[in-house]
């Protein structure tokens, strides 16, 4: 499939998706959107691919929303515009497959969003991260949501309330992002870690993932039985009899994939 502003390449069992904006700053409008989201699918579903990366062309990796696109709408027209603007958070989520973000320059407002939508993420050092809208008079809900599951009450809405940017080292510290690296480093430093992934069985990626976030938001006593009834189900994959019998035989396991 071809796509108007992202680009896309696989790897070694990695899928790239490139935010190709530049001239735009990556902001988010209808096409990026769209595209996104059916990036994302198009690679959850190629079962040759196990981790899937999101990085960006240009000065920065998402200045947010194109507020080009803004003026001019009603509500009945804003809701399915702002709807597909925060896709990404849900597709993301449910997702088996682990998705990692790969940060330079500047990620604001939904691009601070999709940083937080995305299970891991890797920053340069002058990578910079804020929940700006408030300073134009509107308020970043969408990014709120994941943003407030990374960081917490405080930090989250700190952030929110001032839109203040802050640097990658206390990103780090929050809990946006798992990693900061010199700015020449960040691809190699990210597909490390995506390969890293990749080397793991991907059936015990992908339900170790979906058992994840289906039992986040679960009472404890449910969470933990839906999650012993997936190791369960997880123990009885060849997968799983192989990884034990590599360990206890001091070799690297051959995964099977069944």
């Amino acid at each position: 499939m071809t796509y108007e502003t992202v680009l896309m390449e696989r790897t070694e069992h990695i899928g790239i998706i490139t935010l190709n904006r530049p001239e735009k700053l990556n902001t988010f409008n209808i096409p990026l959107g769209r595209d996104l989201n059916a990036a994302l699918d198009e690679l959850e579903g190629d079962q040759d691919i196990y981790v899937v990366v999101i990085r960006a062309n240009g000065r920065v990796f998402s200045a947010g929303i194109d507020i080009s696109d803004f003026p001019k709408k009603g509500i009945l027209e804003y809701r399915p515009w702002i709807a597909l603007m925060e896709k990404m958070t849900l597709t993301i989520a449910k997702m088996r497959k682990p998705v990692i973000a790969a940060v330079h320059g500047v990620a604001a407002a939904n691009g601070a969003g999709l940083v937080a939508a995305a299970d891991l993420a890797v920053a340069t050092e002058g990578a910079r991260f804020g929940l700006t809208a408030i300073d134009v008079g509107l308020f970043c809900m969408g990014p709120a949501v994941p943003m407030d599951r990374c960081v917490g009450k405080k930090h989250c809405l700190e952030l929110l309330l001032t839109g203040d940017l802050i640097d990658a080292r206390r990103a780090e510290r929050m809990g946006l992002v798992n990693k900061v690296v010199p700015e020449d480093k960040l691809m190699e430093e990210t597909l490390a870690l995506a390969k890293k992934l990749a080397a793991k069985s991907p059936y015990a990626l992908q339900m170790g993932k979906e058992s994840y976030y289906t039992m986040a938001d679960m009472p404890l006593e449910k969470a933990l039985q839906y999650s012993n009834e997936m190791f369960c189900e997880l123990c009885t994959l060849k997968d799983a009899e192989e990884g034990v019998r590599a360990f206890l035989e001091k070799r690297p396991p051959k995964w099977r994939l069944e």
